[in-house]
């Protein structure tokens, strides 16, 4: 009886040696595998997903470098904003010159759980009370001449960066980094005037948005989209608000009493059926 007995506790002890084992051989294989699921949050980007995944570590540099912009990137740069200039060589010298090269921001690491809210201008934001909800974010991203004044019980009062290009600049205080968007080289001409030493958004990444998240609908993306991929780079969590047409299915600003603007060169209706699928696919938190 005590020999079956202890045959019976061994059997046991193996069996639970073999379940931990298998266990620590997952949990090791896929976090060498997947380096986006080693961030501190319950979910993070690119969890259970090989595909979206490959999306994100397709992206080339966020921010304009003197080795980021290669001929190709340049010629389809020109192209895309008509810009003017003819020497790839000649305009980045030029241009690097001017600029310093900023450091890259920081990406996902184990123990962090980075959450940020990308806020539109969209009219949606109206009476949404979403302002209390957007400053819990560790980042709260603005978009060209969002506005928080007046408008805080909808959109907040906290802004940690603000993208911007020429015809959108604003003052801001300085607790706020802002990033510059370059639709054309007269806009890097303006900032040379205005301020350096700021992120330059690549053009590389603007490209890379337009094809592989965009299907190159559209001329380009829209600042907005643009901000939202850059947030699926440096974020863990990922909240939208803000975005897309109003409850009447009128394209505006919150901030402003037109209330049927054009969305340009861009896309707007498929960016936001991205976001849409983004939301639906649980990689983001839309919020209507």
């Amino acid at each position: 009886m005590m020999l079956l007995r202890l045959e019976k506790d061994t059997v046991v002890v193996w069996l639970l040696l073999s379940i931990t084992a298998v266990a620590l051989y997952s949990s090791y294989s896929w976090n060498v595998s997947s380096p986006f699921s080693r961030c501190g949050c319950p979910k993070c980007l690119g969890d259970s997903d090989p595909y979206f995944r490959e999306l994100l570590t397709a992206a080339p540099e966020h921010f304009l470098s003197k080795h980021t912009i290669s001929e190709d990137i340049f010629k389809w740069w020109k192209v895309r904003y008509l810009l003017s200039c003819r020497d790839h060589r000649i305009t980045t010298c030029i241009l690097f010159q001017i600029f310093s090269s900023p450091q890259d921001v920081a990406g996902h690491n184990p123990g962090r759980c980075l959450s940020c809210a990308v806020v539109g201008n969209s009219g949606s934001l109206k009476k949404s009370h979403y302002g209390p909800l957007i400053d819990l974010h560790d980042v709260v991203m603005r978009i060209n001449r969002g506005q928080t004044k007046g408008f805080e019980a909808d959109v907040g009062s906290k802004t940690t960066h603000h993208i911007f290009y020429p015809e959108s600049a604003k003052k801001l205080d300085n607790s706020t980094q802002l990033v510059f968007v370059p639709f054309k080289i007269a806009d890097l001409k303006w900032l040379f005037k205005k301020i350096r030493h700021i992120p330059i958004l690549n053009p590389a990444f603007i490209k890379y948005v337009h094809e592989e998240w965009l299907d190159k609908k559209g001329r380009y993306p829209s600042t907005g989209f643009l901000i939202l991929a850059l947030s699926m780079q440096i974020c863990d969590q990922v909240d939208v608000f803000g975005f897309g047409a109003d409850q009447n299915g009128n394209w505006h600003h919150y901030f402003e009493k037109k209330t049927s603007l054009k969305t340009g060169p861009h896309a707007g209706l498929h960016e936001y059926e991205t976001i849409e699928r983004l939301d639906q696919k649980e990689k983001i938190k839309l919020f209507t």
